[in-house]
């Protein structure tokens, strides 16, 4: 019998690469005022282009506007009419985009389906390094943000980010906050272990988290966590088969958003579907595709969002053909 590992067949739209963070380790941010935004009509054109290639989610992801910054409002209003636009051509739309106001936040779960914010590590001693230059990284912002999303029920995904100076203990706590915050509200469906991979573009020489202590960090991670909580590794960035199975064997679950281009690690490609497939079923995995909202939470949804969310899954539950474009 097959063991069953999912993914999400997805398209990431970026608004702005402009950012007012400068971690150290960042190869996707650019200096405000120094890129264009996307704008709908070319969001239009990109997304129609989607149609029919079994794309499921659009992932809406941004760099960061500093929230007293002139500009906030015109870029909160880019991403929420961005997340309109995907669901009227049928899309599903998760939105990641840095710490939120909580009104913004209930504005957003109107056009998403869920959401995410990575917490990386709430150890206060990066803010001396590798996030010294980023305000929005501070722990306790973030943590603000899991609590919000829980009181507004939106489904949540979260992670760490491994390799970035932090400790074993590090990990262990910043696994206790997200198992306390979801133990009260119950909304956090996915956590992502994600180690860290250098790129062109940082300017941090950081050496790459040793990927070997990975399938740890899942055993770990799996034993602090609640059992309804699935463990997320981004294949891509685990470079060696061998690992990633270990890590699915630790009690990963899950592949994350596959798409074209990781756009946080241009430098890293995804795996062809196929070539995916062959890792996995060499030791009996069978790769499932999934929509970007568990289902235990489709109750929770605004029930326009709900009614597009039970067409997907009328379509999954017949078996879709795996995605045909390159991943």
């Amino acid at each position: 019998m097959s063991k069953i590992v999912t993914y999400s067949p997805a398209y990431t739209v970026v608004p702005t690469y402009e950012c007012f963070n400068r971690c150290n380790y960042c190869n996707f941010r650019s200096e405000p005022g120094q890129s264009s935004w996307l704008s709908l009509s070319e969001a239009e054109k990109i997304l129609l282009s989607l149609k029919n290639q079994g794309i499921i989610e659009i992932l809406i992801l941004s760099g960061e506007v500093h929230p007293n910054s002139q500009y906030r409002q015109a870029w909160f209003q880019l991403i929420y009419d961005l997340c309109k636009l995907a669901l009227s051509l049928g899309f599903l739309p998760h939105t990641n985009v840095g710490p939120l106001s909580q009104p913004e936040m209930k504005d957003l779960k109107q056009v998403n389906v869920s959401m995410g914010l990575m917490l990386e590590q709430i150890t206060p001693k990066l803010l001396e390094t590798v996030h010294r230059n980023a305000p929005s990284k501070r722990p306790h912002l973030r943590l603000q943000q899991l609590e919000w999303a829980g009181e507004l029920r939106i489904p949540f995904t979260t992670g760490l980010l491994l390799g970035i100076g932090e400790t074993v203990t590090d990990w262990k706590e910043t696994l206790e906050a997200i198992a306390n915050i979801h133990q009260k509200w119950g909304h956090i469906q996915e956590v992502i272990l994600q180690p860290y991979s250098p790129g062109n573009l940082e300017i941090w020489n950081g050496e790459g988290f040793e990927l070997n202590l990975l399938p740890e960090v899942v055993a770990i991670a799996r034993q602090i966590l609640p059992s309804d909580i699935t463990l997320q590794i981004p294949p891509n960035l685990v470079t060696k088969p061998e690992i990633l199975l270990a890590c699915l064997e630790n009690g990963a679950g899950d592949l994350g958003g596959i798409g074209p281009l990781d756009e946080v690690n241009p430098d890293y490609p995804h795996l062809h579907y196929q070539a995916l497939v062959k890792v996995l079923e060499f030791e009996g995995w069978e790769l499932i595709k999934r929509l970007p909202v568990y289902s235990q939470y489709d109750n929770w949804l605004p029930i326009n969002l709900k009614n597009i969310v039970s067409k997907w899954r009328s379509k999954l539950s017949v078996k879709l053909s795996p995605v045909q474009s390159e991943l």
